[in-house]
């Protein structure tokens, strides 16, 4: 009884990397180290996400593999030391360790799916999320260390194959996943998570995500995502949740929640006699 109950508390909380463990983009963070321009990557990358040419999130895998600047200055050497420049956002060590000690009888196995070189995530979360833990593209390398072959890529779909095996190695339902991310690469994903009863987090208001995921959390600390998970799954009230942050030395300082529509309008079309239908009083123009 004592291990079936354990079982049903077992989560999976993964998290992408890029802007939601971190303040910016590997992407431009590499470009900076090898002297290419910021405005050039980004050129690049917006090109091939237009014509859909790779999968969301794969533009930089995709460019250190074909595109001859990168291919001729980036080595192995530079993935790691981007790991080391990029800022992350504070309190990623103490939302691991109190995910991993398990709050309220809530088992959480801490993982980080992320369509960036696997050597960027691992170099930037030393010593704060263990390496067999952390899911990113990988390369093959020639013994000059630059780059070879793509050996797999956890963009796009690629993070739903990662997740489905997670949940068979650690024995959990598909509704015990919380995933946090904030852009067009976590969109399958989160819909996968959405399908199967899981809890999906937004951390930025991208409406890419937003509109996906069950709830949206913006703030400049990692522990901000420890919020909604205590009311959705622990069912904590939110003074429960402002105590337990006290007692771990952070204090909720502004906590507001609202609802945000996106709404797009513009200028309609005017009718054909056939479609012209009155269903309630016009606006009138400033003209009229």
């Amino acid at each position: 009884m004592a291990m079936a109950e354990n079982l049903l508390k077992r989560y999976i909380f993964a998290s992408d990397f890029d802007q939601t463990l971190t303040f910016n983009d590997s992407g431009y963070v590499l470009a900076e180290l090898v002297g290419i321009s910021t405005e050039e990557f980004e050129r690049k990358a917006k090109g091939m996400a237009k014509i859909s040419l790779v999968q969301q999130g794969a533009e930089l895998a995709y460019l250190l593999l074909h595109d001859p600047e990168f291919q001729a200055k980036v080595r192995k050497e530079h993935l790691r030391e981007v790991g080391k420049r990029i800022r992350l956002k504070s309190d990623i060590k103490l939302l691991y360790q109190l995910l991993d000690a398990g709050i309220d009888g809530h088992q959480f196995d801490f993982y980080v799916l992320s369509a960036a070189p696997v050597e960027i995530v691992r170099s930037a979360l030393e010593d704060i999320v263990p390496e067999h833990h952390i899911y990113g593209t990988e390369f093959r390398y020639k013994p000059s260390g630059e780059i070879d072959t793509i050996v797999r890529a956890t963009a796009g779909y690629g993070k739903v194959a990662v997740l489905d095996k997670l949940l068979v190695d650690r024995v959990a339902g598909p509704d015990h996943v919380v995933y946090t991310g904030d852009g067009s690469s976590d969109i399958h994903v989160m819909l996968h998570i959405n399908s199967r009863d899981g809890l999906t987090i937004a951390v930025s208001e991208s409406p890419n995500v937003s509109q996906i995921a069950k709830r949206t959390v913006l703030s400049s600390s990692a522990l901000a995502v420890l919020a909604p998970i205590l009311e959705e799954i622990a069912g904590w009230e939110r003074y429960r949740i402002r105590t337990f942050f006290e007692a771990n030395g952070r204090l909720i300082q502004e906590w507001e929640r609202v609802r945000t529509d996106w709404l797009t309008v513009r200028e309609a079309a005017e009718p054909t006699p056939t479609e012209s239908v009155t269903t309630g009083p016009k606006l009138e123009t400033a003209n009229s």
